[in-house]
């Protein structure tokens, strides 16, 4: 399966980056979060660091309009047309896990579901699914724009497909 649609659960600072990390890789990409205010400054964020980064050479026009375009959702129903999620909510494992719980009741069978985690074991988040062969840590170093290293945690449970895609 080919990945077009990216959605990041999350819009503070990780989530944010990650999007528009995705969005100027040309993933098509929507941001979810339950907080509208947070929505907002996940857009004027993204906002400043293209702008900046356009400024230094360093993301073109059509880079630029492809963050521009990121779509923004106060619920997780956003995640029905992913071909990829990853998850950069609040490092609290309750979070955590009832959301991957939802995800996996929302999204499509083949959708790899992504966290971006730096202390919940990958493990434990696929277990709170269906499909933990479909769940990986997907590490963004912060910020996401600028560092441009991604660590990928595939869990013993993790299928190599969903690690290799």
């Amino acid at each position: 399966m080919k990945i077009e649609k990216v959605v990041v659960v999350g819009a503070g600072t990780m989530g944010s980056g990650i999007a528009q990390v995705a969005a100027t890789s040309g993933y098509a990409v929507t941001v979810t979060d339950v907080i509208p205010a947070a929505l907002e400054r996940a857009r004027a964020t993204i906002g400043k660091s293209v702008e900046k980064l356009a400024g230094k050479g360093l993301l073109t026009a059509e880079q630029v309009q492809a963050a521009q375009q990121i779509g923004t959702a106060l619920d997780l129903e956003a995640v029905r047309e992913a071909d990829l999620v990853v998850e950069a909510a609040t490092e609290d494992p309750n979070l955590k896990l009832a959301t991957f719980s939802a995800l996996d009741a929302l999204v499509r069978d083949d959708v790899i579901l992504g966290s971006n985690t730096s202390s919940i074991p990958i493990a434990t988040l696929g277990a709170a699914t269906s499909r933990p062969d479909r769940v990986i840590g997907v590490h963004f170093f912060n910020p996401p724009p600028v560092m441009g290293l991604i660590e990928l945690t595939p869990s013993i449970g993790t299928s190599e497909a969903s690690a290799i895609r």
